[in-house]
């Protein structure tokens, strides 16, 4: 859902069979994720915990959810009516193409609900061309006169210990 449409409770997901749910989430380009916004069910339908699966080579099925070591877990509040943002480390969250979401243990241990997710973050540019930095402008290597670019930006100044 958009962010105008958080507090609607007549789109929501559920679980099927019991309280599992997973939610795949694949980005158009790589990402930094900050947080993860949540508008739970109440009462009975509230999951109690939340593993978070970044990068993983194959969409997380509920075997390997249960296998597989997630990248965090979260305790999820109880009790909230509204949108609850879960920090997250952000080193280990940096560049997320794709996240998988494993809520479970809900509060009455039949049916999870979940009413709104949204992440805080930003897009990851591309890195400029290293290649160019790294350039001998010779075809032999030992031809190629070198140019300290530091003591050229800094006057002249010496930039070695001799």
């Amino acid at each position: 859902k958009p962010w105008e449409e958080r507090d609607d409770n007549i789109k929501y997901a559920e679980s099927g069979v019991d309280d599992q749910l997973i939610i795949h989430v694949p980005f158009t380009q790589n990402v930094r994720i900050r947080s993860v916004l949540l508008k739970l069910g109440r009462g009975e339908v509230t999951p109690r915990h939340l593993r978070l699966y970044a990068n993983h080579p194959t969409i997380i099925d509920f075997a390997d959810a249960e296998t597989t070591t997630p990248q965090l877990n979260i305790n999820l509040l109880e009790g909230e009516t509204g949108v609850v943002e879960y920090p997250l480390r952000a080193a280990v969250f940096a560049s997320v193409h794709a996240l998988s979401l494993f809520f479970n243990d809900a509060v009455g241990e039949e049916k999870s609900l979940i009413y709104y997710l949204g992440f805080r973050g930003d897009m990851r540019t591309t890195r400029k061309e290293v290649n160019s930095k790294l350039e001998v402008p010779a075809p032999n290597a030992a031809d190629a006169p070198l140019v300290d670019k530091v003591s050229t930006k800094l006057g002249g100044q010496q930039t070695t210990a001799r």
